[in-house]
Protein backbone atom coordinates (compact mmCIF):
# COMPACT_ATOMS: atom_id res chain seq x y z
CA UNK A 1 0.00 0.00 0.00
CA UNK A 2 1.81 3.61 -1.26
CA UNK A 3 1.96 5.99 1.54
CA UNK A 4 -0.79 8.34 -0.97
CA UNK A 5 -2.75 5.82 0.15
CA UNK A 6 -3.11 5.78 3.24
CA UNK A 7 -6.46 8.37 3.24
CA UNK A 8 -8.25 6.07 1.79
CA UNK A 9 -6.94 2.86 4.25
CA UNK A 10 -8.45 4.71 6.89
CA UNK A 11 -11.86 5.76 4.96
CA UNK A 12 -12.40 2.50 4.10
CA UNK A 13 -12.18 1.26 7.59
CA UNK A 14 -14.30 3.63 8.85
CA UNK A 15 -16.60 2.17 5.88
CA UNK A 16 -16.11 -1.09 7.70
CA UNK A 17 -16.96 0.07 10.72
CA UNK A 18 -20.46 1.43 9.76
CA UNK A 19 -20.95 -1.66 7.32
CA UNK A 20 -20.59 -3.90 10.82
CA UNK A 21 -23.08 -1.09 12.68
CA UNK A 22 -25.85 -1.29 10.10
CA UNK A 23 -25.47 -4.94 10.30
CA UNK A 24 -25.86 -5.21 14.08
CA UNK A 25 -29.32 -2.58 14.01
CA UNK A 26 -30.00 -5.36 10.63
CA UNK A 27 -30.29 -7.73 12.68
CA UNK A 28 -30.77 -6.66 16.32
CA UNK A 29 -33.78 -4.47 15.04
CA UNK A 30 -35.89 -7.72 14.30
CA UNK A 31 -38.34 -8.60 16.76
CA UNK A 32 -38.34 -5.86 19.29
CA UNK A 33 -41.56 -7.10 20.95
CA UNK A 34 -39.38 -9.80 22.16
CA UNK A 35 -36.79 -10.29 25.17
CA UNK A 36 -33.14 -8.44 24.35
CA UNK A 37 -31.56 -12.54 24.53
CA UNK A 38 -33.98 -13.43 21.58
CA UNK A 39 -33.45 -10.32 19.58
CA UNK A 40 -29.70 -11.18 19.92
CA UNK A 41 -30.55 -14.20 18.21
CA UNK A 42 -30.13 -14.81 14.72
CA UNK A 43 -30.57 -18.47 14.47
CA UNK A 44 -30.79 -21.80 16.41
CA UNK A 45 -28.92 -25.24 15.57
CA UNK A 46 -30.28 -27.73 17.38
CA UNK A 47 -30.07 -26.68 20.81
CA UNK A 48 -27.43 -23.99 20.44
CA UNK A 49 -27.88 -20.10 19.38
CA UNK A 50 -25.41 -18.62 17.12
CA UNK A 51 -25.64 -14.66 17.84
CA UNK A 52 -25.73 -11.31 16.26
CA UNK A 53 -22.57 -10.62 18.22
CA UNK A 54 -20.66 -13.43 16.50
CA UNK A 55 -21.77 -12.16 13.28
CA UNK A 56 -20.62 -9.19 14.15
CA UNK A 57 -17.34 -10.07 15.37
CA UNK A 58 -16.43 -12.03 12.21
CA UNK A 59 -17.67 -8.58 9.92
CA UNK A 60 -15.43 -6.30 12.34
CA UNK A 61 -12.50 -8.67 11.01
CA UNK A 62 -13.20 -8.04 6.74
CA UNK A 63 -11.72 -5.33 5.47
CA UNK A 64 -13.41 -2.92 2.67
CA UNK A 65 -16.79 -3.83 3.47
CA UNK A 66 -19.49 -1.71 1.93
CA UNK A 67 -22.35 -0.58 3.83
CA UNK A 68 -24.18 -2.03 1.00
CA UNK A 69 -22.59 -5.58 0.96
CA UNK A 70 -23.33 -5.66 4.72
CA UNK A 71 -26.82 -7.71 4.70
CA UNK A 72 -25.35 -10.02 2.06
CA UNK A 73 -22.07 -10.46 3.96
CA UNK A 74 -23.94 -10.90 7.34
CA UNK A 75 -26.07 -14.00 5.44
CA UNK A 76 -22.88 -15.28 4.26
CA UNK A 77 -21.07 -15.57 7.72
CA UNK A 78 -24.08 -16.65 9.57
CA UNK A 79 -24.43 -19.30 7.14
CA UNK A 80 -20.44 -20.00 7.88
CA UNK A 81 -21.43 -19.92 11.35
CA UNK A 82 -24.25 -22.45 11.47
CA UNK A 83 -21.88 -24.80 9.27
CA UNK A 84 -19.17 -24.57 12.32
CA UNK A 85 -21.68 -25.67 14.55
CA UNK A 86 -22.76 -28.41 13.15
CA UNK A 87 -19.28 -29.71 13.11
CA UNK A 88 -18.12 -28.62 16.68
CA UNK A 89 -21.49 -30.35 17.79
CA UNK A 90 -21.03 -33.41 16.01
CA UNK A 91 -17.22 -33.65 17.07
CA UNK A 92 -18.03 -33.14 20.88
CA UNK A 93 -20.78 -36.23 20.36
CA UNK A 94 -17.53 -38.14 18.76
CA UNK A 95 -15.29 -36.48 22.14
CA UNK A 96 -13.20 -34.96 20.05
CA UNK A 97 -13.27 -32.28 22.22
CA UNK A 98 -11.53 -34.04 24.86
CA UNK A 99 -8.65 -35.64 23.11
CA UNK A 100 -5.28 -34.34 24.33
CA UNK A 101 -4.03 -32.38 21.11
CA UNK A 102 -7.17 -30.92 21.15
CA UNK A 103 -7.25 -29.90 24.30
CA UNK A 104 -3.50 -28.69 23.63
CA UNK A 105 -4.07 -26.60 21.09
CA UNK A 106 -7.42 -25.25 22.99
CA UNK A 107 -5.00 -24.32 25.87
CA UNK A 108 -2.01 -22.68 23.68
CA UNK A 109 -4.92 -20.50 21.76
CA UNK A 110 -5.87 -19.35 25.31
CA UNK A 111 -2.40 -18.65 26.63
CA UNK A 112 -1.62 -16.77 23.50
CA UNK A 113 -5.28 -14.30 23.46
CA UNK A 114 -4.73 -13.60 26.87
CA UNK A 115 -0.58 -12.42 26.71
CA UNK A 116 -1.52 -10.77 23.19
CA UNK A 117 -4.49 -8.91 25.48
CA UNK A 118 -1.54 -7.80 28.12
CA UNK A 119 0.91 -7.24 25.54
CA UNK A 120 -2.06 -4.00 24.36
CA UNK A 121 -2.65 -3.51 27.96
CA UNK A 122 1.20 -2.35 28.41
CA UNK A 123 1.27 -0.40 25.04
CA UNK A 124 -2.20 2.04 25.59
CA UNK A 125 0.67 3.63 27.93
CA UNK A 126 2.38 4.73 25.21
CA UNK A 127 2.11 8.67 23.97
CA UNK A 128 1.16 9.67 20.65
CA UNK A 129 4.45 11.00 19.03
CA UNK A 130 4.83 14.85 18.61
CA UNK A 131 5.28 17.30 15.21
CA UNK A 132 8.77 17.40 16.07
CA UNK A 133 9.40 13.57 16.90
CA UNK A 134 7.72 13.42 13.16
CA UNK A 135 9.61 15.89 11.20
CA UNK A 136 12.90 15.08 13.00
CA UNK A 137 11.83 10.73 11.53
CA UNK A 138 10.70 12.58 7.98
CA UNK A 139 13.88 14.50 7.69
CA UNK A 140 16.18 11.63 9.08
CA UNK A 141 15.07 9.19 6.22
CA UNK A 142 14.88 11.23 2.98
CA UNK A 143 15.42 8.20 0.66
CA UNK A 144 11.45 7.53 2.34
CA UNK A 145 10.27 10.21 1.72
CA UNK A 146 11.59 13.71 0.34
CA UNK A 147 14.02 11.31 -2.11
CA UNK A 148 11.79 8.49 -2.57
CA UNK A 149 12.00 6.37 -5.78
CA UNK A 150 10.47 3.87 -7.66
CA UNK A 151 12.85 0.76 -8.30
CA UNK A 152 12.60 -1.88 -10.99
CA UNK A 153 14.78 -4.41 -9.64
CA UNK A 154 16.13 -7.85 -10.81
CA UNK A 155 17.89 -10.36 -8.22
CA UNK A 156 19.58 -13.70 -9.35
CA UNK A 157 20.58 -16.02 -6.63
CA UNK A 158 23.46 -18.13 -7.52
CA UNK A 159 24.41 -21.39 -5.88
CA UNK A 160 28.60 -21.37 -5.87
CA UNK A 161 31.47 -22.16 -3.32
CA UNK A 162 33.00 -19.56 -1.54
CA UNK A 163 36.26 -19.72 -4.30
CA UNK A 164 33.79 -19.49 -7.02
CA UNK A 165 32.27 -15.62 -5.79
CA UNK A 166 35.37 -13.88 -6.45
CA UNK A 167 35.13 -14.85 -9.96
CA UNK A 168 31.34 -14.42 -10.16
CA UNK A 169 32.32 -10.91 -8.77
CA UNK A 170 35.09 -10.12 -11.67
CA UNK A 171 32.68 -11.49 -14.10
CA UNK A 172 29.39 -9.17 -13.10
CA UNK A 173 32.13 -5.60 -13.36
CA UNK A 174 32.94 -6.75 -16.70
CA UNK A 175 29.33 -7.64 -18.39
CA UNK A 176 27.62 -4.69 -20.17
CA UNK A 177 24.24 -6.16 -19.39
CA UNK A 178 22.14 -8.33 -17.90
CA UNK A 179 22.07 -10.62 -20.21
CA UNK A 180 25.25 -10.86 -21.25
CA UNK A 181 25.76 -11.90 -17.31
CA UNK A 182 23.18 -14.51 -17.25
CA UNK A 183 24.87 -16.22 -20.28
CA UNK A 184 28.31 -16.62 -18.56
CA UNK A 185 26.34 -17.97 -15.79
CA UNK A 186 24.86 -20.52 -17.83
CA UNK A 187 28.20 -21.45 -19.49
CA UNK A 188 29.44 -22.45 -16.23
CA UNK A 189 26.90 -24.69 -15.29
CA UNK A 190 26.20 -22.51 -11.70
CA UNK A 191 22.53 -23.38 -11.04
CA UNK A 192 20.46 -20.17 -10.21
CA UNK A 193 16.90 -18.66 -10.23
CA UNK A 194 15.83 -14.89 -10.93
CA UNK A 195 13.08 -12.52 -10.39
CA UNK A 196 12.19 -9.00 -11.58
CA UNK A 197 9.71 -6.70 -9.49
CA UNK A 198 8.93 -3.05 -8.75
CA UNK A 199 9.25 -1.73 -5.50
CA UNK A 200 9.16 1.36 -3.97
CA UNK A 201 10.98 2.46 -1.38
CA UNK A 202 8.96 1.74 1.53
CA UNK A 203 8.89 -2.06 0.50
CA UNK A 204 12.31 -2.80 0.69
CA UNK A 205 14.05 -3.74 3.90
CA UNK A 206 15.21 -0.46 5.16
CA UNK A 207 18.57 -1.60 6.18
CA UNK A 208 19.35 -1.96 2.35
CA UNK A 209 17.70 0.99 1.09
CA UNK A 210 20.20 2.95 1.55
CA UNK A 211 23.07 0.95 -0.28
CA UNK A 212 20.21 0.78 -3.35
CA UNK A 213 19.24 4.61 -3.56
CA UNK A 214 23.12 4.97 -3.96
CA UNK A 215 23.05 3.01 -6.94
CA UNK A 216 22.11 4.27 -10.36
CA UNK A 217 19.95 3.14 -13.17
CA UNK A 218 22.06 0.09 -14.58
CA UNK A 219 24.19 -0.76 -11.42
CA UNK A 220 24.41 -3.57 -9.84
CA UNK A 221 25.95 -5.25 -6.60
CA UNK A 222 26.49 -8.49 -5.10
CA UNK A 223 26.28 -9.76 -1.63
CA UNK A 224 27.78 -13.38 -0.86
CA UNK A 225 25.46 -15.86 0.71
CA UNK A 226 25.62 -18.98 2.96
CA UNK A 227 24.82 -20.82 -0.54
CA UNK A 228 26.82 -18.45 -2.71
CA UNK A 229 25.68 -15.20 -4.03
CA UNK A 230 23.21 -12.63 -4.77
CA UNK A 231 23.43 -10.10 -7.42
CA UNK A 232 20.85 -7.02 -7.83
CA UNK A 233 20.33 -5.28 -11.12
CA UNK A 234 18.87 -1.98 -11.12
CA UNK A 235 17.17 -1.90 -14.31
CA UNK A 236 15.38 1.64 -14.31
CA UNK A 237 14.04 4.01 -11.15
CA UNK A 238 11.46 6.85 -10.77
CA UNK A 239 11.51 9.50 -8.47
CA UNK A 240 8.45 9.50 -6.39
CA UNK A 241 8.62 11.99 -3.25
CA UNK A 242 6.36 11.77 -0.44
CA UNK A 243 5.42 15.30 1.37
CA UNK A 244 5.76 15.40 5.22
CA UNK A 245 2.05 16.35 5.68
CA UNK A 246 1.02 13.00 3.40
CA UNK A 247 4.25 10.72 5.31
CA UNK A 248 2.59 11.80 8.86
CA UNK A 249 0.08 8.79 9.46
CA UNK A 250 2.61 6.53 8.44
CA UNK A 251 5.61 7.92 10.54
CA UNK A 252 3.23 8.24 13.83
CA UNK A 253 2.32 4.79 13.52
CA UNK A 254 5.80 3.36 12.82
CA UNK A 255 6.77 5.29 16.14
CA UNK A 256 3.93 4.49 18.00
CA UNK A 257 5.07 0.64 17.43
CA UNK A 258 8.43 1.03 18.17
CA UNK A 259 7.69 2.66 21.63
CA UNK A 260 5.17 0.26 22.05
CA UNK A 261 7.84 -2.58 21.73
CA UNK A 262 10.25 -1.03 23.72
CA UNK A 263 7.75 -0.39 26.23
CA UNK A 264 7.00 -4.65 26.43
CA UNK A 265 10.57 -5.82 26.11
CA UNK A 266 11.32 -3.72 29.15
CA UNK A 267 8.11 -4.29 31.08
CA UNK A 268 8.44 -8.42 30.22
CA UNK A 269 12.59 -8.04 31.86
CA UNK A 270 11.42 -6.60 34.82
CA UNK A 271 8.80 -9.79 35.48
CA UNK A 272 11.55 -12.08 33.88
CA UNK A 273 13.71 -10.55 37.36
CA UNK A 274 11.13 -10.66 39.56
CA UNK A 275 10.01 -13.53 38.96
CA UNK A 276 11.64 -16.81 40.13
CA UNK A 277 12.54 -18.55 37.04
CA UNK A 278 13.79 -22.33 37.32
CA UNK A 279 14.87 -24.59 34.34
CA UNK A 280 14.34 -28.22 34.94
CA UNK A 281 16.34 -31.77 33.27
CA UNK A 282 18.06 -31.01 30.07
CA UNK A 283 16.87 -27.32 29.97
CA UNK A 284 19.41 -26.62 33.17
CA UNK A 285 22.30 -27.34 31.09
CA UNK A 286 23.75 -24.36 30.24
CA UNK A 287 20.47 -22.31 30.80
CA UNK A 288 21.06 -18.65 30.29
CA UNK A 289 20.37 -16.07 33.78
CA UNK A 290 17.68 -14.34 34.01
CA UNK A 291 19.27 -11.39 31.65
CA UNK A 292 20.46 -13.90 29.10
CA UNK A 293 17.13 -15.49 28.54
CA UNK A 294 15.29 -12.18 27.99
CA UNK A 295 17.84 -11.36 25.18
CA UNK A 296 17.37 -14.81 23.71
CA UNK A 297 13.63 -13.96 23.54
CA UNK A 298 12.76 -10.45 22.43
CA UNK A 299 9.20 -9.21 22.97
CA UNK A 300 7.24 -7.21 20.53
CA UNK A 301 10.22 -6.26 18.11
CA UNK A 302 8.78 -3.67 15.75
CA UNK A 303 7.52 -5.14 12.48
CA UNK A 304 9.35 -5.07 9.36
CA UNK A 305 8.54 -2.21 7.04
CA UNK A 306 5.12 -1.94 5.14
CA UNK A 307 4.00 0.72 2.52
CA UNK A 308 1.46 2.44 5.50
CA UNK A 309 4.21 2.19 8.18
CA UNK A 310 7.88 2.51 7.62
CA UNK A 311 9.52 0.80 10.28
CA UNK A 312 12.90 -0.71 11.14
CA UNK A 313 13.90 -3.26 10.11
CA UNK A 314 13.95 -6.68 12.92
CA UNK A 315 16.65 -7.02 15.14
CA UNK A 316 19.07 -9.99 14.12
CA UNK A 317 18.20 -12.94 15.28
CA UNK A 318 20.14 -14.32 18.56
CA UNK A 319 23.19 -17.15 18.20
CA UNK A 320 20.76 -19.42 19.92
CA UNK A 321 17.86 -19.22 17.51
CA UNK A 322 20.18 -18.86 14.17
CA UNK A 323 22.04 -22.46 15.42
CA UNK A 324 18.97 -23.88 15.78
CA UNK A 325 17.84 -22.96 12.25
CA UNK A 326 14.19 -21.07 14.03
CA UNK A 327 12.72 -17.94 13.70
CA UNK A 328 12.71 -16.07 17.20
CA UNK A 329 10.44 -13.36 15.67
CA UNK A 330 8.07 -16.14 14.33
CA UNK A 331 8.05 -17.85 17.63
CA UNK A 332 7.65 -14.50 20.18
CA UNK A 333 4.79 -14.02 17.08
CA UNK A 334 3.10 -17.54 18.26
CA UNK A 335 3.02 -16.67 21.91
CA UNK A 336 1.03 -13.60 21.71
CA UNK A 337 3.92 -11.65 22.77
CA UNK A 338 3.68 -9.51 19.33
Amino acid sequence: MNLSNKGRTLRSGAVTLLAVAAVAVLLAGCGDKKSDKASQTAAKVNKEEITVHQINFVLQRQQGLKPEQAEAASRQVLERLIDQELAVQKAQDLKLDRDPRVVQQIEAAKREIIARSYVEHVGEAVAKPGADEVSKYYNEKPNLFKDRRIYSLQELQIEAQPQQVQDIQAKLRASKSVAEFVEYLKGTGLRFNGNQAVRAAEQLPLNSLDAIARMKDGDSALSQTANGATVLFLVGSRSQPVDEAHAKPAIEAFLMNQRKGELVQKDIKALREAAKIEYVGKFAEGAPGAAGAAASAPVAAPATETASAPVAAPAAEPASAAASGLDSSAITKGMGLK
